[in-house]
């Protein structure tokens, strides 16, 4: 009698799989994920009307060609806010509190690694005192860096991430205590836009070694009352989280009122599209 192949059971799951490596740049981030989970953070949702910032934006590209950064223009009055209270960029040394006076906002710039883009954080420097055209163009030339240099990690660091991840916390943890030392490599403000990819409304909630941290979610088209009329507007979903280790919540309300004003009435657009 013949002899027949048996057929493999319907549904039953493939192991087919593909392996890919897993680059060391991410292990930078999953430690500082463990270094955050000891942070007592308060966040605070709000809802944002950048209609006229947006619309400034959309009539320079229509005269220009050139598409402005909405989030070169958000680091701008974060920036601005920011230097009017410099408790929400303090960071804590023991029972002091390190006040600088530049603001360094660290955001996260995209790049194309082999076939996985990489995450990879850029500092803009002294943020406070740039236009926000200055800014636009900084993050411009971040973003088109040939991504040669991300797949070779410089060799102390490729030793660094060559330790047990305890050790590596435990180094961070030592390193981190000094103030200086962490505005140097990490900033003193955060923001992250990763939100701003989709439509409608959408908030984050992230995790943060920084004393302020800003997640832009989506935007959304919803009516509001203009001069008692109800008309279209943009409503951006923003998440202001801090360590209220330093902030309490009441100069956070009014850090965010101000940030607010900022924002919504476009602040140095006028001369960035000049």
């Amino acid at each position: 009698m013949p002899e027949y192949e048996r057929p493999e059971p319907a549904g039953k799951s493939s192991e087919a799989c593909q392996v890919v490596p897993f680059h060391k740049v991410r292990l930078r981030i999953i430690d500082f994920l463990a270094l955050m989970h000891e942070k007592h953070l308060i966040h605070s949702l709000a809802e944002l009307d950048v209609t006229v910032p947006r619309e400034h934006i959309r009539q320079h590209k229509a005269r220009t060609g050139e598409g402005l950064s909405f989030t070169a223009f958000f680091i701008t009055c974060l920036a601005r806010a920011v230097s009017e209270d410099r408790n929400m960029h303090a960071y804590r040394q023991g029972n002091r509190l390190v006040l600088f006076e530049d603001v360094d906002v660290t955001t996260v710039v995209e790049h194309q690694v082999d076939e996985v883009k990489i995450a990879t954080p850029y500092i803009v420097r002294a943020a406070n005192r740039k236009t926000l055209r200055e800014v636009h163009l900084e993050i411009r030339a971040s973003q088109q860096q040939k991504t040669t240099q991300f797949k070779k990690m410089p060799w102390y660091e490729s030793w660094f991430f060559s330790l047990p991840s305890p050790l590596r916390r435990s180094l961070f943890r030592a390193v981190g205590g000094s103030p200086r030392w962490r505005k140097k490599m990490q900033g003193t403000v955060a923001v992250t836009a990763a939100g701003m990819f989709g439509r409608g409304s959408a908030w984050g909630i992230p995790m943060t070694v920084y004393t302020l941290c800003i997640t832009l979610g989506g935007i959304a088209l919803k009516p509001g009352i203009v001069d008692g009329r109800i008309e279209p507007r943009e409503y951006l979903c923003l998440t202001v989280s801090a360590d209220h280790d330093v902030v309490d919540g009441a100069p956070l309300a009014r850090f965010m009122a101000r940030l607010m004003e900022l924002v919504e009435s476009g602040y140095g657009l006028a001369e960035a599209a000049a």
